[in-house]
């Protein structure tokens, strides 16, 4: 039994991780929500970067509770993540000196929730969506421009959300949530699942 209390209190983890990120944006300068998304490619080589978390869905979802983030599914991390079915990230404050780390399994969100999102976006971001060929190779900067001319004339100022854009939702089956301790003895506390709907097993690890 683990001695979990404060901070780590709670018997879900998406409250918790949820109840960090509310907090991280009173003390964060800039995106409390940014997130270090790792995938691996065909050949098993890591790839990381960073992008933005969108939602932390409850665990009484149908997903069972999940992390959500939206990107262009042609990009490398969509290519990516469609054929290894699976990610990590990583969220850290340097203002709380707290981090989450996320392991788990990966799912398109193509439905009225991505558009939804999508709509929600700023019109010139929107259009960008539709504009970049993410992660593709691109002759200058111009040339982004121009393309984004092109789309604007043929999407006008409602543009629905482009097929190939939408979100990514990571299943985790394990979440480890971390604070600073002095003398670097860490508090640590991992929960592991065999699948999404099974209990969680919490466990306190070493430093």
């Amino acid at each position: 039994m683990s001695d979990r209390s404060g901070i780590f209190a709670g018997e879900d983890p998406f409250v918790i991780a949820q109840a960090w990120l509310s907090e991280a944006e009173e003390s964060e300068i800039n995106d409390p929500n940014a997130i270090a998304l790792a995938s691996v490619d065909a050949e098993g080589l890591p790839n990381v970067r960073m992008v933005l978390l969108k939602e932390i869905e409850a665990q009484s979802a149908p997903s069972g509770g999940a992390f959500v983030f939206y990107t262009n599914y042609t990009s490398a991390k969509g290519v990516e993540i469609e054929q290894a079915g699976k990610a990590a990230f990583v969220m850290h404050w340097k203002s709380l000196r707290r981090q989450i780390r996320v392991r788990g399994l990966t799912s398109r969100e193509e439905g009225s929730q991505a558009d939804e999102y999508y709509a929600s976006r700023s019109l010139k971001s929107r259009l960008g969506a539709w504009a970049s060929h993410q992660s593709q190779p691109l002759s200058s900067r111009t040339a982004l421009m121009a393309e984004v001319a092109k789309v604007t004339a043929a999407h006008g100022t409602n543009p629905k959300r482009p097929p190939f854009w939408g979100g990514i939702r990571i299943t985790p089956l394990e979440i480890e949530f971390w604070a600073d301790g002095a003398f670097r003895l860490h508090d640590r506390f991992r929960w592991r699942r065999p699948d999404p709907h099974s209990a969680w097993e919490i466990l306190r690890l070493n430093p």
